[in-house]
């Protein structure tokens, strides 16, 4: 079934948009917590939207968010270059397999290619196979460990 859906880059006047998208990332994260527990305020939200390395997509069906991404632009030092990181990347239960991911994937890469971005990169975790096999279907997969670290307290 193809399901026609728009997808847009959001700015500091999408804020609502932006908070639909937290909504749909804490559903399909099953981490409505963190997604929605402590939200950030409108200002904070309108500020983050307007760094030009910061990227936000949202899919738009029928009016509604119904999935998206959030990405970052980072500026390398072993090169003059930059990549770009996708940090979330999620659909509603109800509206995937319908290449919206794919979609949301193809548009950070115009924008990478517009931005003049070396790579875009993302990373998933091991069981994650829906989003192992769409990503392994659009790049090179690598084998890779990661680490999160505390920060240090001053």
């Amino acid at each position: 079934m193809t399901q026609n859906f728009d997808v847009r880059r959001l700015g500091p006047a999408d804020v609502a948009r932006l908070r639909e998208l937290n909504a749909v990332f804490g559903e399909a994260f099953a981490d409505a917590e963190t997604f929605g527990a402590e939200p950030p305020s409108d200002n904070y939200l309108r500020d983050l939207l307007a760094k030009p390395h910061v990227i936000a997509l949202v899919a738009v069906c029928e009016g509604a968010v119904v999935g998206g991404l959030t990405a970052y632009e980072l500026d390398k030092f072993e090169r003059a270059r930059r990549e770009i990181y996708i940090y979330d990347l999620a659909v509603a239960q109800a509206h995937r397999r319908r290449r919206i991911a794919t979609g949301l994937i193809r548009a950070v890469q115009q924008i990478a290619a517009q931005r003049g971005a070396w790579v875009v990169f993302v990373q998933a975790d091991y069981g994650d196979d829906p989003a192992i096999a769409l990503y392994e279907k659009l790049g090179v997969r690598e084998e890779v460990l990661h680490f999160d670290l505390p920060v240090g307290r001053a």
